[in-house]
């Protein structure tokens, strides 16, 4: 793996950390989850073949610091910051940007409020609740998560989202009950992975998954720039909560469904069949 060129920018209460790799034109690549820009490592080589790929931990997780720890997280001070690396990376031209779960959630209002800086996006699996038809039930899910982080603690509450995010009727495993234990015996880049993923846990189920998940895009304006969005989604996670919006959007717009490998965790699980998929995506006119 390439090692990517580090910097920082300074943003409106908080300093994100950027990783850029490559030459050409600017390719934003905005993470979801718990990852941060790490978790584009096993496409972001390839990508930059092509592209100057822009990767960075969104404001609070990661290297990417809060001024206050106990600022409200809102999906439009978000895409703000993504809009701040375009001005810093791309200030004479267009980007692409790329983004999954929440970071698509992330590039669907910046496409919406800085169409002239976009390019095409791709969003895979962006998780809005609020275009569903049941909504309500999922809110009410939502909410569950929150009361169970508040009264029994980290590993219960993720254990209630990971239930609300799968397909009805599916019964997806218990994560266990200390994933600390088992750190020790994994090999030094799969450790570090999963200890990024536990220190950004608390404030991605506390203060990301409440307000992002309650988005409610502009779709009237999506609609009148669909010519610029690609929807995504996984092949192996039809039915399941994260799936459903992309599909909605994509008949509702009259447009293709891109089903990409693996399930809403497909970067990771399959990044070698998801990231040629995405260049090909990319480079259609």
């Amino acid at each position: 793996m390439t090692s990517p060129t580090i910097g920082s920018l300074r943003v409106d209460g908080a300093t994100l950390r950027y990783e850029v790799r490559g030459s050409g034109p600017l390719l934003l690549l905005i993470p979801g989850g718990t990852g941060g820009a790490a978790s584009f490592d096993g496409v972001a080589d390839d990508l930059a073949a092509d592209h100057t790929v822009a990767s960075y931990d969104p404001r609070g997780m990661s290297g990417s610091l809060l001024d206050d720890p106990e600022a409200p997280q809102r999906v439009e001070r978000h895409a703000d910051d993504a809009f701040r690396l375009l001005e810093l990376l791309s200030p004479g031209a267009p980007a692409r940007v790329a983004a999954c779960s929440s970071g698509a959630i992330v590039a669907l209002h910046l496409l919406t409020t800085r169409p002239e800086r976009i390019e095409r996006v791709v969003a895979h699996e962006p998780p809005m609740v609020e275009v569903l038809p049941d909504a309500a039930e999922h809110r009410a899910m939502l909410a569950r998560v929150q009361d169970t982080l508040r009264r029994e603690g980290l590993m219960p509450a993720a254990a209630v989202f990971a239930a609300g995010l799968s397909r009805p009727g599916a019964e997806p495993a218990a994560p266990p009950a200390d994933p600390r234990a088992a750190i020790a015996e994994l090999p030094p880049e799969a450790r570090a992975r999963v200890e990024r993923t536990m220190a950004n846990m608390p404030y991605f189920l506390g203060r990301i998954v409440p307000s992002f998940m309650a988005y409610t895009p502009d779709l009237d304006r999506l609609e009148a720039l669909s010519d610029r969005l690609v929807l995504a989604a996984g092949t192996d996670s039809r039915g399941e909560l994260p799936y459903r919006p992309a599909a909605l959007l994509a008949e509702r717009f009259g447009t293709e469904l891109v089903h990409f490998p693996g399930g809403h965790t497909g970067l990771s699980t399959h990044p070698a069949a998801f990231g040629e998929l995405l260049r090909k995506v990319l480079a259609l006119p």
